[in-house]
């Protein structure tokens, strides 16, 4: 099987690489100034990364975008993970844009797509409640039927990016089962606390109290909102594994030119076994968590049935950037956690990657069950 990039996706890739490293230059002082500013990404970015088509990337041609592949999708969040990048594309494009292609109406699509296209709409979705479980039974948020329309109570956490979103994908509980619902994150009712964390990204608690909306702003089919997120969950899974890719790759390149140029007794410190194996044992991690991530972004473009390669993806992906990044801390040593190097902006991302969409141990109990175990 060759997963060779085509030479339109090796221009793609180089293209996309040179913008950000114009746009976020190492060291990454912008980076850390979005971890400290409220809307957590720059407008002027988010308008040029419009203009290169990126927000329309998986959006059908009929709907305003691009209509192209998941797999070309996930080389973007590649070289968006190498190069940090901070703001909403992940919770627009991928947990929102994916969630509407799944479960939205054609009315939906044309007046929701086309906006998210060009840029000029912000999304996110609100999958975790207080247990912090990916699971039917996790959700307890409820709505129900008022006067032609609806009312929702209940609490979200960990909703990425819901501060600046213009609408919330919400599943919550109705009579007939879960169902998804598009909510005006300006609603009345609804409030949004922001959240401190470890990546520094802008996550929030959402607080929906008796919010009413309309009856048109139901996803999908009443009573099966969870058969949606089960079908985008691969999608989401795998796309966050695609930005794993990028900053493992980029915390290899970081520590190998520190070895050369570190310099201790008389010698560069890469000229040591120690750190040659240490090297070495990224760079085997590196591209065994590539390797694992194209298949599996092949297949899901591909639309093969591909549930026990996602986790065993997301298991090895998430534990790898881990591994890598431990193993460059030991390679840096002390500078390495200094906070204007930018070494800690990766290692902080790598471990909340690895816990997102389901950790080592959750994904490991999907592998054995479908083993027979």
């Amino acid at each position: 099987m060759d997963f060779s990039l085509t030479e339109e996706q090796e221009m793609m890739c180089k293209s996309a690489r040179d913008f950000l490293a114009e746009m976020y230059p190492s060291p990454k002082k912008l980076v850390r100034e979005m971890e400290k500013d409220e809307k957590g990404y720059s407008p002027e970015v988010w308008d040029r990364m419009a203009e290169l088509g990126w927000m329309g990337m998986v959006v059908p041609e009929e709907y305003g975008g691009m209509g192209g592949s998941y797999f070309n999708l996930a080389l973007l969040l590649e070289e968006m993970g190498r190069a940090c990048l901070p703001g909403p594309f992940f919770s627009t494009i991928v947990l929102g844009g994916l969630t509407i292609l799944e479960a939205g109406s054609e009315e939906q699509k044309k007046e929701l797509l086309p906006e998210v296209a060009k840029g000029r709409m912000l999304l996110t979705l609100a999958l975790y409640e207080s247990d912090a479980q990916l699971s039917a039974d996790s959700v307890k948020a409820e709505a129900v039927s008022s006067n032609n329309g609806w009312l929702l109570k209940g609490a979200k956490l960990f909703v990425p990016d819901a501060h600046i979103a213009k609408y919330i994908i919400c599943p919550a509980r109705t009579p007939q089962g879960i169902s998804l619902f598009l909510l005006d994150a300006k609603s009345p009712g609804v409030g949004c606390i922001l959240l401190k964390t470890l990546a520094g990204d802008k996550q929030c608690e959402v607080i929906f109290d008796n919010v009413k909306f309309p009856q048109h702003n139901l996803l999908g089919e009443l009573g099966h909102g969870w058969d949606y997120i089960e079908r985008i969950l691969p999608k989401v899974t795998i796309a966050k594994c695609a930005e794993m890719v990028g900053g493992a790759q980029q915390v290899l390149e970081m520590a190998v030119s520190y070895a050369k140029g570190r310099v201790q007794f008389e010698h560069p410190i890469g000229s040591f076994q120690a750190i040659q194996h240490h090297c070495a044992n990224m760079a085997i991690d590196v591209d065994s968590l590539r390797l694992i991530t194209y298949q599996v972004a092949w297949m899901l473009s591909e639309g093969l049935p591909c549930a026990r390669e996602v986790s065993i993806a997301k298991a090895w992906v998430g534990e790898a950037y881990h591994r890598v990044s431990m193993l460059a801390a030991e390679i840096h040593a002390s500078i390495g956690l200094t906070m204007d190097h930018d070494f800690p902006l990766y290692y902080r991302r790598a471990k909340a990657a690895e816990l997102v969409f389901g950790d080592g141990d959750f994904h490991r109990e999907i592998v054995a069950r479908m083993a027979g175990l």
